[in-house]
Parts: C-alpha cells; sequence; structure tokens
C-alpha cells in the first residue's frame, strides 16, 4: 500500500462509500496516534497535539490550514494553550474516506516538522 503521506486526496462526491473495515485497519497502522471517534453517529478520526504553547499551537493549525487549502479538505481544529485538537471526516459522506486518512498522516508531518 502506497505511504498516506505521499498520496492526494480525491474528491469526494455524496453517496461515496466509506472505508470498509479493512482499509480503515490497514490506514490505521500509518496514523497509529489516531483514534476514532463518534459524535452525532459520525466517525471521525481524531488527535491532540500537545506543544509548548498557544503560539505554537497556532503555529500548526496554519500549517494544518494550509495543508488542508491545497488538498480541498477541511477539518476541524480546536487551538487552546498547548496543544490542538485536530479532527477529520468526510462531510458528504458522514463518515471516514482514504482522504481523512492521507490528511492524518499529511498532519502528523506538519508537526513532526515544528520540532
Amino acid at each position: 500500500m502506497a505511504q498516506l503521506q505521499q498520496m492526494k486526496c480525491e474528491a469526494c462526491r455524496a453517496g461515496a462509500p466509506t472505508v470498509t473495515d479493512e482499509e480503515r485497519e490497514e490506514y490505521q497502522k500509518q496514523v497509529p496516534d489516531w483514534h476514532i471517534v463518534e459524535r452525532d453517529g459520525i466517525p471521525r478520526l481524531e488527535r491532540v497535539f500537545t506543544v509548548k504553547d498557544f503560539a505554537t499551537a497556532l503555529a500548526l493549525a496554519n500549517k494544518v490550514g494550509v495543508i488542508a487549502e491545497e488538498e480541498g479538505h477541511h477539518p476541524a481544529l480546536l487551538t487552546e494553550w498547548g496543544k490542538l485538537t485536530v479532527t477529520w471526516w468526510t462531510h458528504k459522506i458522514r463518515g471516514l474516506h482514504r482522504n481523512d486518512f492521507i490528511m492524518a498522516a499529511k498532519t502528523d508531518k506538519a508537526y513532526a516538522s515544528l520540532k
């Protein structure tokens, strides 16, 4: 399987299939620090990034924002002092798509670049 960080998001339409259990398991191996949470009946991929202060959390949020714009896929971001919570899911299909795992991997890479 290709490395998620190297992949590009594909345009997703309403009615596109969500990831299968097998795909989810395989993709999660590449983003092991992410957890699947369910809110409003929708599975989402989420990770809390711990950083040294608010300015660093904001810098990471901005990096994720740039990547999101480049890929045309946008997360929920909660910026707080010392942490950033990033949540990915595909609104059009009310669930998880491969794009969410791709973006999680790209978010991990952005976080690693701050260190």
